[in-house]
């Protein structure tokens, strides 16, 4: 059973009964079936109650007349819109209504209960009444969280277009300078070096929204395989290593000394660690200790990040995991991050079966991330994993390129070219279908957002005309999400690139497309 005292302030009866008397009792007789009362002593204690939270106020007809005078009727009016606080009315056996029926012009939310009525009359109202003010505070706090994540939305966006400023700068400047001189040999590599880190920047940004979207709608495959947990963690060094150089932050390694085997996709568990690794290294100023450990607990593996950084308010701890949320607030948002890295190693973490835990001692005093993931069974054996990498092979048949971007379709041409493949463009689909009947390609590499002939009616096409049997078809797209592939195959393409193309993707699909017209 339910004590008074076990209940909030926001769904308390106040009371304003005929007679002290009255009031006493009746919160004596609530009291056993879990329902908080507070006697008053007037309507000017009720309001003042009122401030502090009530689920329902249960006042005598004779104290309707001093509802204006007491201030009642003014708060009464000016409650936010998610709130209509219920009134009970105790009104007397056979009493004239018409005081009631005014009231309730100004109070709204009325129920008129006649007296003397029963107990359980009374706790059955009082309940409903309870009942109702808690879908309020319900939808109070849904409105709350919305005006949160509204607010958290307005943040990200303001983040993004900072971010992809960054890397606009440098790009349009260098642009610039090569418009405007002749650079030596050495300083136009310079100058396409800094090119090259701004975009493959830009490209990350995007590829991590991309990535957010697709592992929080469980649009994404793992490749399980059994891994020496020790390995995961060097190869999210590695990837994490250019930052510390940057900041000159002190790493320090802990690995346990027995390997411990864990099955998982070592693409996303690096990206896991590296995320955590970044994000230690992002918020800890120059010079800063980042460790990472591991250890074994039990049948779970514990990997452990810390810093000496600036740390996490305990107000933030709670949402450090929820889309679009930033660590430390804007004081760092210049370092870069869209909010989204510790979503992505939750969702990554939670698909491998495994937690994620922040803590920290508050504001300048560090943050830990302790990442707890199962071990494998003990006949897995961990297998080497091949060295990647991409064949520039020649490709001899002649590739179609359709791209209603004309830059875009003549570059893609003038770099396979110089891979020593025979390239044509056509920017428009009744273009590309009048070249291709004349040249007969072995591979088309098609834009899929095209205007008017889109690249999946294109292939449509190309695909049912006899005489491009055999016709291998890529799409090129800067959509890539999981229905974008699915319809990108049905359309009968046999690969898919996202812009801007990886140049190690294209050469791979080049050999690929060989082996396949062989």
């Amino acid at each position: 059973m339910t004590t008074p005292r076990e209940v909030s302030p926001e769904l308390r009866v106040l009371l304003m009964t005929p007679t002290a008397k009255d009031a006493v009792l009746a919160a004596t007789v609530l009291a056993p079936v879990g329902i908080a009362a507070l006697a008053c002593a007037d309507l000017r204690q009720v309001v003042n109650e009122l401030e502090r939270g009530a689920g329902a106020v249960l006042i005598a007809e004779e104290a309707i007349a001093d509802m204006v005078a007491s201030g009642l009727a003014q708060f009464l009016k000016a409650q936010p819109a998610w709130s209509d606080l219920p009134i009970l009315v105790l009104a007397r056996k056979g009493a004239d209504s018409n005081t009631i029926s005014a009231a309730m012009e100004v109070i709204g939310n009325v129920t008129v209960l006649e007296r003397p009525m029963r107990v359980a009359s009374l706790v059955s109202a009082l309940r409903s009444a309870l009942r109702a003010r808690r879908r309020q505070y319900e939808l109070r706090d849904h409105l709350q969280r919305l005006r949160v994540s509204d607010q958290r939305k307005t943040e990200f966006l303001a983040t993004l277009a900072h971010e992809l400023r960054n890397p606009m700068a440098p790009l349009s400047m260098t642009l610039e300078v090569l418009k405007r001189s002749v650079p030596t040999p050495d300083a136009a590599r310079r100058h396409y070096e800094l090119m090259g880190r701004q975009l493959d920047h830009m490209v990350r940004l995007v590829d991590d929204l991309m990535e957010v979207s697709r592992i929080t709608r469980g649009k994404i495959a793992l490749q399980l395989e059994p891994l020496r947990l020790d390995q995961v963690i060097q190869d999210a060094v590695e990837q994490s290593t250019p930052l510390f150089v940057v900041d000159e932050h002190q790493l320090v390694m802990q690995l346990a000394s027995a390997p411990m085997t864990i099955r998982g996709d070592r693409v996303r568990l690096a990206q896991i660690f590296a995320n955590l690794l970044n994000n230690a290294a992002k918020y800890t100023p120059a010079g800063g200790r980042i460790e990472i450990s591991t250890s074994r607990e039990g049948n779970e593996a514990v990997v452990v990040v810390r810093d000496n950084g600036d740390g996490i308010a305990a107000e933030m701890l709670p949402d450090i995991f929820e889309m679009f949320v930033q660590v430390s607030g804007t004081a760092r948002v210049a370092q870069g991050g869209l909010g989204i890295g510790l979503t992505l190693v939750r969702s990554l973490v939670e698909l491998h079966g495994g937690t994620v835990e922040a803590h920290s001692g508050g504001l300048g005093h560090g943050t830990e991330f302790v990442v707890t993931l199962p071990i494998a069974r003990q006949a897995d054996e961990p297998r080497e994993s091949p060295v990647s990498g991409y064949s520039q092979s020649q490709f001899s048949g002649v590739i179609l390129i359709v791209d209603d971007n004309r830059d875009a379709a003549d570059t893609l041409a003038e770099l396979l070219k110089l891979s020593g493949a025979q390239a044509v463009v056509a920017y428009n689909g009744p273009d590309a279908l009048a070249l291709a009947a004349t040249i007969r390609p072995t591979l088309a590499i098609l834009d899929i957002g095209m205007p008017g002939m889109d690249g999946c009616e294109l292939a449509e096409r190309l695909l049912s005309d006899p005489a491009h049997e055999g016709l291998k078809l890529a799409a090129i797209t800067g959509w890539g999400q999981e229905n974008d592939r699915l319809r990108v195959a049905a359309a009968g393409f046999a690969h898919h690139l996202l812009k801007p193309v990886d140049v190690g993707a294209l050469h791979a699909m080049l050999a690929e497309a060989s082996v396949d017209c062989q």
